[in-house]
């Protein structure tokens, strides 16, 4: 049986990647594990409650039941679906969680969600993009910055990265549960054994090859994880390279870890084929035990289904995405911090220039900024209050360019007022 379940998911592994490059949710595939609906249409052919994609919405007027009520629900009454989202987008793709998180009834359904991105880096609710990154030498790159709702570390995502977020109601929130069921795809599939870390990372031979958080509310909660499969090593870690300054911030900080990719212990992973195998490991697995239902569970799921994330399939879903590319949400959520760089001088006893490091004219470049925004510049001697330094830049959007800029000019000051306020 085994066999014939592999062998079956090979096979439509191959099918799948060839219906992933639809671009509208109005194909069709013979496949019936990769179906396609109407907008709010049920299975039955009504729109009555149900979600573009059949599932009750929580305003659809389905009654809501306690934790321990739905602790109660048999495995056998829970459905499964898998979503493949068909964009690239990191706003559009942070969007449709959230809208699933916000609209859907899952106390009788559970949802895996599959999906790629373009190069970009994805911050955690409560982190400093600035401590994280350079996001000035990402923009200069092309590669987005994008803040997601849950918490956690700094990610870098690509094309060869595969996004997991499974959703269920709170009172069914189980992280180890889902981590678990991503080893077991990977061992059926390639025979690759990976871990658990102590912090519930999904550790290969040592190394890091998935970061996972999670959003718990009421109803629902989501957890969502990264799975390196041959991810671009170079650019990661360049993108997760920080600017050479001293920050000084309350925000969550990344624990820096050793990675690798799958293809780096088996050369056959490729993203289609452990997509297609995640996802029947999820359609096959009990809601709540990880035993093998086989084929006769995984017939009884709802399957795989290609999602469409636009307002035609999930109403205000562009506004979401809005919200989430926006300046305001990106760096301006941001927790208050300040930043400084020690700077040599032209400022010598006699206006000659300080050649010597350590120097007493040495002195420090601090910026203050709150909301990604400058609020106070100054200077800091040895031995000297912090000299306010006057300048158009306060009140402007904070960046590396910036901060390097206002260094730049200082260290080229050599003015009367520089050496008096130095006490020269």
């Amino acid at each position: 049986m085994a066999a014939l379940v592999t062998q079956r998911c090979n096979g439509f592994a191959r099918s799948l990647t060839r219906i992933l490059v639809l671009s509208t949710p109005s194909s069709s595939s013979s496949v019936r594990a990769a179906s396609t609906k109407h907008p709010f249409q049920g299975n039955d052919g009504s729109s009555k409650g149900s979600s573009p994609t059949g599932h009750l919405t929580m305003n659809s007027g389905s009654k809501q039941l306690s934790v321990a009520d739905i602790k109660k629900i048999p495995d056998e009454e829970v459905k499964k679906s898998v979503f493949i989202s068909q964009s690239n987008d990191v706003f559009t793709n942070l969007a449709l969680e959230d809208w699933i998180y916000r609209n859907f009834d899952l106390t009788n359904h559970h949802i895996l969600m599959l999906w790629i991105n373009r190069p970009t880096v994805v911050i955690g609710r409560h982190q400093n993009p600035f401590a994280e990154t350079n996001v000035s030498a990402l923009a200069r790159n092309g590669i987005e910055l994008a803040r997601r709702n849950s918490g956690g570390g700094a990610v870098y995502h690509d094309p060869g990265n595969l996004n997991c977020t499974f959703f269920m109601p709170r009172a069914r929130y189980d992280r180890k549960y889902n981590l678990n069921l991503l080893t077991r795809a990977m061992y059926r599939e390639y025979g690759i054994n990976a871990e658990l870390s102590a912090r519930d990372d999904i550790v290969l031979l040592g190394k890091k090859i998935s970061g996972t958080a999670a959003k718990l509310g009421q109803p629902n909660a989501y957890h969502h994880c990264t799975l390196l499969v041959n991810s671009n090593k170079l650019h990661l870690g360049a993108s997760l390279a920080k600017d050479d300054v001293e920050i000084t911030s309350k925000a969550t900080a990344s624990v820096p870890s050793p990675i690798k990719n799958l293809v780096d212990v088996n050369r056959t992973v490729n993203i289609q084929q452990l997509l297609s195998a995640i996802g029947y490991e999820f359609l096959r697995t009990p809601a709540t035990q990880l035993t093998d239902g086989g084929r006769e569970l995984l017939m009884k799921q709802r399957g795989f289904q290609l999602i469409n994330p636009t307002d035609k399939w999930f109403p205000g879903i562009s506004e979401l995405r809005t919200n989430f590319a926006s300046w305001d949400w990106r760096f301006g959520k941001t927790p208050a911090f300040s930043v400084q760089k020690t700077i040599q001088t032209k400022v010598g006893a006699a206006g000659e220039s300080s050649q010597q490091s350590p120097s007493p004219y040495d002195m420090k470049v601090k910026v203050d900024v709150e909301k990604a925004l400058i609020k106070e510049i100054s200077l800091i001697l040895p031995n000297h209050e912090p000299i306010p330094v006057v300048s158009d830049m306060v009140g402007k959007p904070y960046d590396e360019d910036c901060f390097h800029g206002i260094t730049e000019a200082l260290k080229g000051a050599n003015t009367e007022s520089m050496r008096h306020a130095m006490g020269l």
